[in-house]
């Protein structure tokens, strides 16, 4: 049974990341004045296309969002079977992160 750790620390979250591949990113909202956005792991398989619904941003915007809206970063290292997970998601933050 594999299962997910939960963070804030802004080096382990982007560590897991850029081991995987991922950019930091938040959904496009073309036309929208939106303040941060709704954050994203962008994972561009290779070959293939990005994702026309998100922008890559840096990682202080990346993290800047994150604090200011009380996230924390869920994820997973290893799939059951053994393999690299790139199983991730935004949580809110408990009291005790």
């Amino acid at each position: 049974m594999s299962t997910a750790s939960k963070t804030t620390d802004h080096n382990q979250i982007r560590t897991w990341v850029e081991q995987r591949g991922g950019t930091p990113a938040r959904v496009n909202a073309k036309g929208h004045k939106q303040s941060g956005g709704i954050l994203r792991i962008d994972f561009k398989d290779p070959g293939g296309e990005n994702d026309e619904a998100l922008e890559h941003i840096g990682w202080d915007d990346f993290f800047r969002t994150f604090d200011e809206n009380d996230l924390a970063f869920l994820h997973q290292d290893k799939t059951a079977d053994g393999k690299e997970s790139r199983f991730n998601k935004f949580v809110a933050r408990d009291g005790d992160d």
